[in-house]
């Protein structure tokens, strides 16, 4: 199915992962847990969450009793930030081909590239993980636990 928004895999992996890391705080969480967690590959989780250990948003510790926690508050940290940590800057495109080819500047989408990027940006600018630290890991059992939130 074709989709309008395309986030990568990665970038929606370090999302997630720092929201449950920001829902459990304090607590270490292996890498196991949170791609289980999110239904997905724990080699590539593993890869994300070293990039965001390199660019200090979050803290690894090793060993069996080991995990990831994050470094800051969640009401410090925006989405956006851990977009580019991923991806790099978000780039504000107005075109979707490498290279315009709409004669004279007008797009046949109009402004609406434009409009879309600028909103994604301020939604990710705007946006701190505390706004959503009411998710955590699955408990023992299976249930979800409600963790409070952290503004």
């Amino acid at each position: 199915m074709a989709k309008i928004l395309n986030i990568s895999e990665a970038v929606s992996l370090a999302l997630h992962a720092a929201l449950l890391m920001s829902a459990n705080p304090g607590r270490l969480v292996s890498t196991h847990e949170i791609a289980t967690a999110l239904k997905g590959s724990e080699a590539h989780l593993a890869k994300v969450l070293q990039r965001l250990v390199k660019a200090g948003l979050v803290e690894s510790i090793r060993g069996p009793a080991g995990g990831f926690r994050l470094k800051k508050k969640p009401s410090e940290i925006y989405l956006l930030e851990i977009f580019e940590i991923i991806e790099g800057k978000l780039a504000e495109d107005k075109c979707l081909l490498s290279s315009p080819i709409c004669p004279a500047g007008s797009c046949i989408f109009g402004g609406m590239l434009d409009s879309v990027n600028r909103q994604v940006r301020e939604h990710l600018a705007q946006t701190r993980l505390s706004e959503f630290c009411n998710l955590s890991l699955p408990r023992k059992g299976g249930k979800h636990g409600q963790a409070k939130k952290n503004h």
